[in-house]
C-alpha cells in the first residue's frame, strides 16, 4: 500500500491551512509522512498541526508567506533543522486574482499572482535542491490548474503562471534526472475550494466561467480525496523514476502507472507539446 510506503517520509507542503492544501497535509500525515505545513495564515496552520498531531500523525507549522524570498528561505531552513531532509516537496499555494479582462487587469496585482503562483515554487526548489542531491534523490510536486494547457480568458494572470511552472516543471525533470529527483505536475481537476467562491464572487467579470461555477457549486467537483490519492502516488516509491508529467488527477489513468515510469518517460504523453507530426507520430506508436 501507499500509505505503508510513505513511513519515515519527509515532506515540506504549501498553501497547507485551506481547501486542497489542507486536505493534503492531513492525508500524508495518515500516510505515515512528516510533514511541515507552510501557509500564510498562521492560526489556520496551527489548527491544522493540531489536528493531525492528535490523530497520532507528525506535523508542525511554518508560518510563511511563499510570495516573499526571505520567508521562503526560513521555512526551508527551520524544516531541514526540525526533520533533517526533506524528500517531498510540495507547492500547492497558489492564487488566481485578478479576474476579469485583462485590459482592466491591475498590473501590480497581476504580478502578485507570478510572484505566488511561479516564482513561490521557483524559490523553494531552488532552495531544496542541494539538500536532496546531497541526500540521493527527492520528488517535487508542482500543482498545475486551469489555463495551463489551453487559453483561459479573464484569468489571464493564472493561466500564465501554471503555464509557466508545468514548463519549469518538464525543464527540471530533464536537468535533475541524473540526481534521482523526479519532478511532476498535477491538475488537481475543478476542486470545489475557495478559488470557486472567488470566482462566485467575481460574477459577470469572470465570464462563462460563472456560470460553470454556479454549476459546480450546485452538483459537486472532483472529490479532493482523488487529489491525495495522485500526490500519495507521486510522493511514494510506487511512481519510481515517472518524471517531467503533467498528470490529470481525474482524467488520466495514473493508477496503472506502477512499473511504467521508464515507458512513460520515453514519450511525449502528458507533457505540454505543440501538435505537429513530430510530436504526434510517437505519441500514436506509444497508444497503439
Amino acid at each position: 500500500m501507499i500509505g505503508e510506503q510513505l513511513a519515515n517520509t519527509t515532506v515540506l507542503l504549501t498553501g497547507a491551512s485551506q481547501g486542497i492544501g489542507r486536505a493534503l497535509a492531513r492525508a500524508l500525515a495518515r500516510a505515515g509522512a512528516w510533514v511541515g505545513l507552510v501557509a500564510r495564515n498562521e492560526q489556520a496552520l496551527f489548527q491544522v498541526a493540531r489536528d493531525i498531531t492528535e490523530q497520532g500523525g507528525r506535523a508542525f507549522p511554518l508560518a510563511a508567506d511563499v510570495g516573499r524570498p526571505k520567508a521562503i528561505n526560513l521555512a526551508v531552513t527551520r524544516a531541514l533543522a526540525t526533520m533533517g531532509r526533506i524528500d517531498v516537496l510540495i507547492n500547492a499555494a497558489g492564487i488566481q486574482t485578478p479576474i476579469g479582462p485583462f485590459g482592466g487587469n491591475d498590473p501590480d496585482e497581476w504580478e502578485q499572482t507570478m510572484r505566488v503562483n511561479l516564482f513561490g515554487p521557483v524559490r523553494l526548489i531552488h532552495a531544496v535542491l542541494p539538500a536532496m542531491r546531497d541526500q540521493g534523490g527527492g520528488k517535487i510536486v508542482n500543482f498545475s490548474g486551469g489555463g495551463a494547457t489551453a487559453p483561459r480568458p479573464r484569468f489571464s494572470a493564472y493561466a500564465a503562471s501554471k503555464a509557466a511552472l508545468v514548463r519549469l516543471t518538464e525543464t527540471l525533470a530533464m536537468e535533475l534526472q541524473s540526481y534521482n529527483i523526479q519532478v511532476n505536475a498535477v491538475a488537481p481537476g475543478a476542486v470545489n475550494t475557495r478559488m470557486l467562491e472567488e470566482v462566485l464572487a467575481a460574477g459577470e467579470q469572470a465570464g462563462v466561467e460563472y456560470l460553470q461555477a454556479m454549476e459546480r457549486a450546485k452538483i459537486g467537483g472532483t472529490p479532493v480525496e482523488l487529489v491525495c490519492e495522485l500526490v500519495r502516488f507521486l510522493a511514494s516509491p510506487a511512481s519510481g523514476r515517472l518524471t517531467g508529467k503533467l498528470i490529470s488527477a481525474p482524467h488520466d489513468p495514473w493508477r496503472e502507472w506502477t512499473g511504467k515510469d521508464d515507458e512513460l518517460n520515453a514519450t511525449p504523453l502528458y507533457t505540454i507539446r505543440r501538435l505537429d507530426p513530430f510530436t504526434i507520430k510517437p505519441l500514436l506508436q506509444f497508444l497503439k
